[in-house]
């Protein structure tokens, strides 16, 4: 009985929650006592259920002749692989792009989701006047992007190293990218060093993708969360958060894709090359 009349009480103050509210919490709110199971996380999951149930839905059964869920999933990854494959490379594409696929529409839909009426705004407050929402966008929590940056840069360095192996990797970071034949001999040696010592300003670069993937995507998210509260959700801005959600999904997914392929797109052209001739 105690456990339903806590249920019954609780019940009320969902119900008369702050619909909307101009200030939005710059980190996600917990939802249990230890902390570890937080309102971006329960979105998360919730949107990642649906993303599953959609597919299992629109594609059902593959057929010959496809259902329309089918023909628009099957249209919607042709896309997205005639985006990605000449980023990435022939050789690599098989194994990043399931990753690149389900980062952009996870992404996606935690985007949007902050557009859902509820998402954000309705929750309760607490004793100390403290509004916690039920619901937030998963990509408006710091630790939920740092999270998909982890898992990309993750990835890449799997790919990298299975896909164009250390020494590759070596020689694309440190190497002379002059050509030989057309540099004074005197110069070569001296572009060397140059190389050599711009290749470790790279691999900084490399080690802070994982905070610039992360910030600008959380950046973007929750700063149209602010938009969006703090203009009384005024109906211009919803179309204007669906574009910048659908761009910032597209830009991170994009930007792990030139990672990959920055280091394992070499070749492909060449290779193809070679085949054509042999097949004459």
């Amino acid at each position: 009985m105690n456990r339903v009349t806590k249920l019954l009480n609780f019940l009320p103050l969902l119900a008369v929650a702050n619909i909307a509210t101009a200030e939005v919490s710059p980190r996600a709110e917990p939802l249990v006592e230890s902390g570890l199971f937080t309102n971006s996380i329960l979105t998360g999951w919730i949107y990642s259920g649906v993303i599953l149930a959609l597919l299992v839905w629109a594609v059902g059964k593959p057929s010959i002749r496809p259902t329309k869920g089918q023909a628009l999933m099957e249209s919607l990854l042709t896309a997205l692989r005639d985006l990605f494959e000449p980023i990435v490379g022939k050789k690599a594409f098989p194994a990043a792009f399931p990753l690149l696929a389900t980062l952009f529409l996870f992404i996606l839909v935690n985007n949007w989701s902050g557009l859902i009426p509820g998402v954000g705004t309705i929750g309760w407050h607490g004793a100390d006047g403290h509004f916690t929402p039920l619901v937030r966008p998963f990509t408006a929590d710091f630790n939920g992007t740092i999270a998909l940056a982890l898992l990309s840069f993750g990835a890449w360095l799997i790919i990298v190293f299975k896909f164009a192996g250390p020494k590759l990797l070596f020689i694309d970071l440190f190497g002379n990218k002059a050509d030989k034949a057309e540099t004074p001999g005197w110069l070569y040696p001296i572009l060397t060093l140059v190389f050599f010592v711009v290749g470790f300003i790279e691999v900084f670069s490399i080690i802070i993708r994982p905070f610039t993937l992360s910030v600008r995507l959380f950046g973007n998210v929750y700063g149209g969360e602010n938009l969006l509260h703090g203009t009384g959700f005024f109906f211009i801005f919803y179309f204007l958060e669906l574009f910048v959600g659908l761009i910032q999904a597209t830009v991170f997914t994009l930007l792990s894709a030139v990672y990959i392929g920055l280091i394992c797109n070499h070749g492909d052209d060449h290779d193809h090359e070679e085949g054509h001739a042999e097949a004459h």
